[in-house]
């Protein structure tokens, strides 16, 4: 069997907001075909346009190739020897950012083909099952645009969220900082009023979680908030400080008491690396696209194992993502909870209509389809009418 052609779907919402804190508004998906007649499908989590010139521009010299002409012909059974062709065939265009970001969508695609080929879901292809099921926490992030309406609706999706079932829900909580809520600026005791509303909605048993999204300017600042919520029995507080300030990590590892998590924007196990040995982190949150796709993914949980830390993997695209994380996690033991977007739950379209992950939430746990593959549905017709969508709105 031998790789033939790649498409690139670049996505958009309709009446996309460019100001607007989520990448749930786009995506580029990627199709890997063979002569066999059988397919893949990945997606990551970069400006599509970006990602999609990354795997189709053509190359100029042997560290600078072509992501699309290195692929075809080759064999897709390969995958982690392709992983490595790829990684060092565009080293001098990657090694990092928007490459590998490509890189990762490629692999998920390349993972999902040859778990068709030989008829087995992904995770018997990631080391094999060894967890029956995986516990995913409901991900929040309402659109808002005042401190009030924000506020209510957050305590009322983290609410509803435990109805639906679940029994660990993540709050996006940002009033401050470059990923503010649509610009909100609010002193700090709002964000502590905020997590005070949500952990009276959803109870005490519910393991709770907090995403600040980089708001703190310096340890010191996230030192005084992340002290008074020690109270809230939180599981994590991810991405407190800017990914850079791994000192500033160490710190808030050392001098308080809430798990710290981060590693979504970052590229490699290298990377990762520097986050669990020189920021201290105990919860390591690689995103399986972004990070370089499941083979490197994989990597990553290993050398968190062998630290003694969690995996808990970031995603904030659709059910492609989401499937990827569960075939993860069911293969990696040191992996408690992935993030999830319940459809009920999310203010973008595109997430809800794209792909069907395959999976349904039964006491609080899903598991991946057992089919071969990532198993995901994916609907043609909407992924037609975004990617009609985004020809319409940028024409290069």
């Amino acid at each position: 069997m031998r790789i033939t052609s790649i498409d690139c779907h670049v996505l958009l919402q309709p009446a996309f907001d460019i100001t607007a804190a989520s990448s749930a508004q786009d995506d580029i998906v990627v199709e890997i075909h063979t002569d066999e007649g059988i397919s893949g499908i990945g997606e990551t989590d970069v400006n599509p346009w970006i990602a999609k010139a990354c795997i189709e521009a053509p190359g100029s010299h042997n560290m600078g190739v072509g992501l699309t002409e290195l692929l075809v012909g080759l064999d897709p059974m390969d995958v982690e020897g392709i992983w490595e062709r790829m990684y060092v065939s565009t080293a001098m265009n990657g090694r990092r950012g928007a490459v590998i970001n490509a890189i990762g969508a490629l692999d998920i695609a390349l993972h999902d083909l040859r778990g068709k080929a030989l008829g087995v879901p992904c995770y018997e292809l990631l080391g094999g099952a060894v967890q029956s099921s995986i516990t995913p926490y409901a991900s929040l992030q309402p659109e808002t645009n005042s401190y009030a309406e924000y506020r209510e609706s957050l305590i009322d999706w983290a609410q509803r969220a435990v109805n639906l079932g679940f029994h660990a829900v993540k709050a996006e909580i940002t009033l401050e900082g470059p990923f503010a809520h649509t610009g909100m600026r609010e002193p700090w005791e709002r964000s502590t009023e905020v997590l005070a509303g949500v952990r009276k909605a959803v109870g005490p048993d519910t393991s709770l979680m907090i995403d600040v999204q980089y708001a703190f300017p310096d340890a010191d600042t996230a030192l005084r908030v992340l002290k008074t919520w020690e109270e809230f029995n939180l599981f994590f507080v991810e991405t407190p400080l800017w990914p850079d300030d791994l000192e500033g990590y160490r710190r808030l590892a050392d001098e308080q008491s809430i798990p710290i998590a981060a590693g979504e924007w970052l590229t490699t196990r290298f990377e990762h690396l520097d986050l669990m040995d020189r920021g201290g982190v105990r919860i390591v949150q690689p995103d399986i696209g972004r990070v370089g796709g499941l083979t490197e993914a994989k990597r990553v949980c290993q050398l968190a194992a062998d630290r003694g830390l969690s995996i808990v993997p970031h995603l904030w695209k659709t059910g492609i993502s989401v499937a990827a994380a569960a075939h993860l996690a069911t293969a990696t033991p040191n992996c408690p909870f992935i993030e999830y977007m319940p459809a009920e739950l999310t203010a973008s379209g595109l997430r809800r209509d794209l792909a069907d992950d395959g999976m349904t939430l039964v006491d609080g746990k899903v598991s991946p389809s057992s089919g071969p593959g990532l198993g995901i549905d994916i609907n043609r017709d909407a992924l037609e009418y975004y990617a009609a969508v985004a020809r319409e709105s940028y024409q290069p």
